[in-house]
């Protein structure tokens, strides 16, 4: 055979055949297209703050940051103490802590959600939702916002459908009228429990939209799951992945309401926990049933606080960070934080996750990326995986640049390429 000329192999089956099987599996593929596209690729928030309606304030961010960085000053002033507390090794004490310190300075916060259902102890909500929409476009104006922002209204049910309605109207249009809406704008709809409620919340959106003439879809929103009904339907069916098609492309994210769906269940109030078998449960249906769609789990809260004697404040603080260790390992990369006094064992918890297995990943995604040989052989699926990993390391401050890319060889462009390969290039790797 000549150099350039293919050899021919010999087949069976006419290209009819793939043409027909083609045709049929159409819809089934427009359908994957549509139900499962995949990650946005977006930064993830590793938290959500909850701060009441009616204290939350101008400086509310920095007021945190401050409080923080004093329980640390107070109860673990150096990297030693606050290491010997959490647990972390000796070559994690110092980054760790570092890192933590700069974080609290730098971005205390980065998911603020203004609350106007549980939290909120009442008083002039229409004031008070007004007044979150003027400070938060001021904060993005000034630069001073946390990368994601927003409310939580009151539910759907009958009893406080009209007042949640009306605050979420009165703060899209304050925003609306400072400016627009920020690119951060995040809206949560608490106590989901059936689909129509979604679909409720969807239709309320779409005549916001159309009274303001943005473009459709513009506005999407997180469900939260606190009730046994909203993981199953009397059918048996599993309500949460019903939800997510109600949404119609608008839900962003799945949140899991520890305390609430534990009363739901009966669970009394000793045993309320993020860690109970019961929240285990719920959480492995929400992941299940979120998988591949975009939209995004987070796990609940702890309602220990880290405040008091030394003593107290580092019980809550273990408690806490092995909380929020547990949740990552289990791949839920976002959780609730209700006190100043939890973000720092968030981001300690955040940043041990990425640091510790940082190098092994960048080793392995650099042998995938470069063909190389080694100890584990890797495909698409893992690379994918690896490259989320890091790529989730950078966005919240464990990783920096410049060493992901020395270990790596890659850019952030090319990590993004990984993390969002094609479905076909996961597929047809055999994984």
């Amino acid at each position: 055979m000549g150099q350039g000329q293919q050899e021919t192999v010999a087949t069976s089956l006419a290209g009819a055949v793939s043409e027909e099987i083609s045709a049929s599996l159409a819809p089934v593929d427009a359908e994957l297209e549509r139900r499962y596209p995949g990650d946005p690729g977006t930064r993830q928030p590793v938290h959500t703050v909850y701060v009441p309606g009616d204290v939350f304030a101008a400086d509310t961010i920095r007021s945190w940051g401050r409080q923080a960085l004093g329980l640390l000053d107070e109860h673990a002033p150096d990297a030693a103490s606050f290491a010997a507390v959490l647990g972390l090794p000796d070559d994690l004490a110092e980054p760790v802590y570092t890192r933590v310190r700069a974080k609290l300075e730098r971005e205390p916060i980065e998911d603020l959600r203004v609350d106007f259902e549980d939290g909120y102890q009442g008083g002039d909500e229409d004031r008070d939702a007004a007044r979150a929409a003027r400070l938060i476009a001021e904060a993005y104006e000034e630069g001073t916002a946390a990368p994601y922002m927003g409310i939580r209204m009151k539910c759907m049910e009958a009893a406080v459908r009209d007042r949640g309605i009306r605050t979420l109207d009165i703060f899209l249009t304050g925003l609306m009228e400072a400016g627009g809406l920020p690119h951060g704008l995040v809206l949560t709809l608490p106590k989901v429990t059936y689909p129509e409620q979604v679909t409720a919340m969807v239709r309320l959106l779409e005549a916001f939209e159309k009274a303001r003439g943005l473009e459709p879809g513009r506005l999407g929103f997180e469900i939260q799951i606190e009730t046994s009904q909203s993981i199953l339907a009397a059918d048996g069916t599993a309500t949460v992945a019903r939800m997510i098609q109600a949404a119609e492309g608008r839900a962003t994210g799945l949140h899991y309401g520890t305390f609430d769906y534990s009363a739901c269940l009966g669970v009394s109030a000793a045993y309320q926990a993020s860690d109970h078998p019961a929240a285990d449960h719920a959480k492995a249906i929400m992941q299940v049933a979120a998988a591949g769609t975009g939209v995004r789990v987070s796990d609940g809260s702890t309602n220990v606080l880290p405040v008091g004697t030394t003593e107290k404040v580092h019980d809550a603080w273990r408690l806490h960070y092995g909380l929020t260790r547990r949740a990552l390992g289990r791949a839920y990369y976002q959780g609730w934080d209700m006190h100043p006094g939890h973000i720092p064992t968030r981001y300690a918890a955040v940043f041990a996750f990425y640091r510790e297995g940082f190098e092994q990943a960048a080793a392995r995604l650099a042998r995938y990326a470069n063909r190389a040989g080694g100890d584990v052989m890797d495909e698409p699926a893992t690379a994918k995986a690896l490259s989320g990993y890091l790529l989730r390391g950078l966005d919240c401050g464990a990783l920096d640049n410049g060493e992901v890319a020395r270990l790596t060889g890659l850019t952030r462009r090319d990590l993004e390429g990984f993390a969002a390969p094609r479905r076909g290039d996961l597929t047809l790797s055999g994984a």
